[in-house]
C-alpha cells in the first residue's frame, strides 16, 4: 500500500475517533443523544433476592427453569421502564436463588410490587358439580391442577376480532406448551378452562375446539381495558416456579459517585504515567504509542457506551486494559530496536519489528480472552462485568496496537 493510501487511512481513523469523543463526552452531543449506562454501584438503587420454589420441579429440569425465570422476571422488569436491570440466578447446595438490582429505583417497596412476590400462572382443568350446568349458581365446581404453567407461555397481547371487532387476547405458547395445551383442549372441548394467577382465578373461558399449534384466543364480554389487564397478569405471572423474597437492601448514589470518581481519576493517572514511561524509554516510538493509547481509550469508551452498562469492576477491566494495551507497542518496539541493531534501515526494520512480534501479540491476547469468556459464562455479576470490559477492551486494543500504530508509523516516520 502506498503511503497515500496510508495517510488517507490515518485520516479516517483520526475522524473516528474525534467523532467518538464528542459521543463518549457526557457533557456535549453525546451526553444528549445516548446518556451512559451506569450500573447499581455507580447510581445506586435497589438490590433483592428472592429464594426460587423447585419443589415441585423435577430435577433434571430445575436449571432450565431457573434460566426461564430469570429470563421472566427480566422482562417484567423492563416492561416498568427500569434501564438496564440486572437479574442474575445463582444456586447454593440444592437452593435457587434470584438476584435482581434494579438501578436507580430508590423505594423498595415501588420495586418489590413490579415483580411481585410469588406470582404463578397455571390453567386447571374444571369439573362441574353432579346436575349443574356451568352456569349454575350454588356449589363451586372443582379445579384439577394440570401440567399447564406460566413457563410454557412465551407472550400474550391484546387483539380484537376481525368480524366483531370485539376485543380479544391472544396467548402464544413454547413448543412444548403447545404438545401439552393441545391434549388439554382435546380433552375439554365445550368445557371451561380455568386460569389461575397466585392461586386466584382470572378467567375461565370454554373451550370450543381442539387447539393445534401453540396459539390460543380468549374471547368474551370483556372491554379493551379488561383485556389490556387480563395480558398485563399473563405477561407478570408467567413465571415456571413460585418466589420469595427473602432479602433486600437500599444502595445509596453518593457512595457510587465517589467511587466513580476515584476510579476515572485512578485511570487518568494511570494513562499519564504508561505515556511518560513510553515517551522517555522510547522517544519518537513512544509518541506514536501513546497517540495510539489516546486513540485507544477513546474508541473503547464509544464501543462501551453503545450497549454496556458500566459498573466499578467494568471500569477496573477498563483500566487494566489500559496498561495492558501498550503490551503489544512494546514486543513490537523492542523486536524493532533488534533489527536496527542488525543494520536494517528504520522503515524495513519496524515492518520486520511488527512482523516478527505479532505472534507473541497473538497468542497473548487470544489467551486473555479465552479466560475472559470463562469469567463471563461461569461466575457472578461483578466478575463477569470485569471479564466483559477486559475482553471488550484486549479486542480494541489489538486494533490499536496493529492498524493504528503502525499506520502513523508508515506515514511519519522515514530513514
Amino acid at each position: 500500500m502506498k503511503r497515500e493510501n496510508y495517510s488517507i487511512l490515518l485520516i479516517g481513523v483520526i475522524i473516528l475517533a474525534i467523532v467518538a469523543g464528542i459521543f463518549v463526552y457526557p457533557k456535549w452531543l453525546g451526553g444528549k443523544f445516548l446518556p451512559w449506562r451506569l450500573g447499581l454501584d455507580l447510581v445506586g438503587g435497589t438490590h433483592l433476592i428472592y429464594q426460587v420454589d423447585m419443589s415441585q420441579v423435577a430435577s433434571s429440569e430445575k436449571d432450565l427453569v431457573a434460566a426461564g425465570l430469570r429470563d421472566v422476571i427480566e422482562r417484567r422488569v423492563n416492561l416498568f421502564g427500569v434501564g438496564e436491570p440486572q437479574v442474575l440466578s445463582s444456586k447454593e447446595g440444592d437452593s435457587y436463588r434470584l438476584i435482581v438490582e434494579l438501578a436507580g429505583i430508590k423505594d423498595v417497596n415501588q420495586a418489590i410490587k413490579m415483580i411481585g412476590e410469588t406470582p404463578l400462572l397455571d390453567f386447571r382443568e374444571v369439573v362441574q358439580p353432579a346436575g349443574q350446568a356451568s352456569s349454575t349458581v350454588g356449589q363451586q365446581p372443582q379445579f384439577i391442577q394440570t401440567n399447564l404453567t406460566g413457563r410454557y407461555v412465551k407472550s400474550a397481547q391484546v387483539g380484537f376480532d376481525q368480524n366483531t371487532g370485539s376485543p380479544e387476547v391472544n396467548i402464544q405458547f413454547n413448543d412444548e406448551g403447545a404438545k401439552i395445551f393441545e391434549e388439554l383442549t382435546a380433552k375439554n372441548v365445550g368445557k371451561p378452562i380455568a386460569i389461575f394467577l397466585d392461586n386466584a382465578l382470572i378467567e375461565m373461558p370454554t373451550v370450543q375446539e381442539k387447539i393445534s399449534g401453540g396459539s390460543a384466543r380468549i374471547t368474551g364480554k370483556f372491554s379493551a381495558d379488561d383485556a389490556k389487564s387480563m395480558v398485563e397478569r399473563f405477561n407478570a405471572g408467567a413465571l415456571p416456579a413460585p418466589i420469595s423474597l427473602i432479602s433486600q437492601q437500599t444502595i445509596g448514589a453518593s457512595l457510587g459517585q465517589q467511587s466513580l470518581d476515584k476510579a476515572i481519576y485512578s485511570g487518568v493517572l494511570g494513562t499519564i504515567i504508561i505515556m511518560i514511561f513510553m515517551l522517555l524509554y522510547y522517544r519518537v516510538l513512544g509518541v506514536f504509542a501513546s497517540l495510539a493509547l489516546i486513540i485507544y481509550i477513546i474508541l473503547t469508551a464509544a464501543v462501551f457506551k453503545l450497549g454496556i452498562t458500566m459498573t466499578l469492576a467494568g471500569i477496573a477491566g477498563f483500566i487494566l486494559s489500559i496498561g495492558m494495551a501498550v503490551d503489544a507497542n512494546i514486543l513490537i518496539f523492542e523486536r524493532t530496536k533488534e533489527e536496527l541493531k542488525k543494520g536494517l534501515a528504520k522503515s524495513s526494520a519496524i515492518e520486520e519489528g511488527f512482523r516478527r512480534a505479532w505472534p507473541s501479540i497473538r497468542d497473548s491476547n487470544v489467551s486473555t480472552m479465552i479466560t475472559t469468556v470463562i469469567l463471563y459464562y461461569f461466575t457472578g455479576s461483578f466478575i463477569r462485568g470485569f471479564a466483559l470490559a477486559l475482553l471488550i477492551g484486549v479486542i480494541v486494543s489489538m486494533f490499536s496496537a496493529i492498524t493504528v500504530t503502525r499506520t502513523m508509523l508508515r506515514v511519519f516516520l522515514k530513514n
